[in-house]
């Protein structure tokens, strides 16, 4: 396919306002990868950390188009099994870092990391979907084997992955406790059975508790793991505490006796599980929570939104 398209092209480090959409070549379709039109894209945490730091590391392809994920239609299938006009979804293997992402109106992705789907949502509301909501599906799911029954806590649930884990377990029957560090979230954890303002310390604080996804990560870690009943799992799964690391970690010790500790990396979808999700959202109806919308030529504004923190959720960003 010939032609020129617009896309957002980082060589160094750059600040929100100085972000400029240029034109380049599409790029041609080759073996064991697809060309896609890109419809819309999320944004994500990890690309701002792209855009104003780690795009100085030798490991990332620069020049680069980030983005992690996407949402739109085959235009060239390559030697893959999709045809032209296939609906699909593309998210990690190298997204955005390794290779070009999806900052741009095409984008050409390895086969393996492309799924197609069965959905009749708008391109917008599709967009909020792949990493977001597949991360909280493997975290709740494949992770926490979670059930009905379970009481299920989600630590720092005030973010784009908790409302998603949110959404999935009420919408599965599950009792929803949820937590977060500020009183002026917890108007948007209504859907939840109880939210708790999180000082940090909620072992003695809850009761009942099966199930925990912890998305502050190492911080409360060991405290997350004390919530649970002997039995429960927790899934560690974000880091949004700021601490990556566990120093001085004794397993035998901090992991309460009869309590599985387990984690999820989202670096590996399948079509078996985009099937099994997109299956659910269908049969219950489900729609996905999402923050503000913005066109793909006001994407510096979208950038300075995601910047200051005031979203109240995933930013999209529609090409048309």
């Amino acid at each position: 396919m010939n032609g020129m398209m617009k896309a957002i092209v980082l060589n160094e480090v750059v600040n929100s306002e100085d972000i400029s959409i240029s034109e380049i070549k599409i790029p041609t379709a080759k073996a064991g990868w697809v060309l896609i039109k890109v419809k819309a894209f999320g944004m994500n945490h990890s690309e701002l950390i792209l855009r104003k730091e780690e795009i100085k590391c030798d490991y990332i392809k620069k020049p680069i188009i980030p983005g992690i994920e996407c949402v739109g239609e085959i235009v060239d299938p390559s030697d893959s099994d999709f045809k032209p006009g296939d609906k699909v979804i593309a998210l990690m293997g190298g997204m955005g870092r390794s290779f070009d992402g999806s900052y741009a109106e095409y984008a050409l992705i390895p086969s393996h990391h492309v799924f197609s789907i069965n959905s009749d949502l708008k391109w917008e509301d599709l967009a909020a979907i792949p990493e977001t909501y597949f991360t909280a599906w493997g975290s709740l799911f494949e992770a926490l084997k979670i059930k009905a029954e379970d009481t299920l806590l989600i630590r720092g649930a005030s973010c784009a992955l908790g409302y998603a884990a949110l959404q999935f377990a009420g919408a599965l029957g599950c009792r929803v406790i949820v937590t977060t560090h500020k009183e002026k979230y917890l108007s948007a954890l209504n859907g939840a059975d109880e939210a708790i303002i999180d000082d940090g310390k909620l072992a003695d604080k809850v009761k009942g508790i099966t199930k925990a996804l912890d998305l502050v990560g190492p911080r409360n870690l060991l405290d997350t793991l004390r919530t649970v009943e002997k039995g429960g799992i927790v899934c560690q799964t974000g880091i949004l505490g700021g601490v990556y690391t566990l120093e001085g970690f004794d397993p035998i010790k901090d992991i309460p006796n009869g309590v599985y500790l387990t984690g999820f990396y989202s670096n590996y979808p399948t079509q078996e599980i985009v099937d099994d999700m997109f299956s659910f959202f269908n049969e219950r109806g489900l729609k996905p929570i999402h923050g503000p919308v913005y066109g793909f030529e006001n994407i510096k504004e979208a950038m300075m939104m995601q910047e200051s923190g005031r979203m109240g959720g995933k930013i999209i960003v529609v090409m048309e």
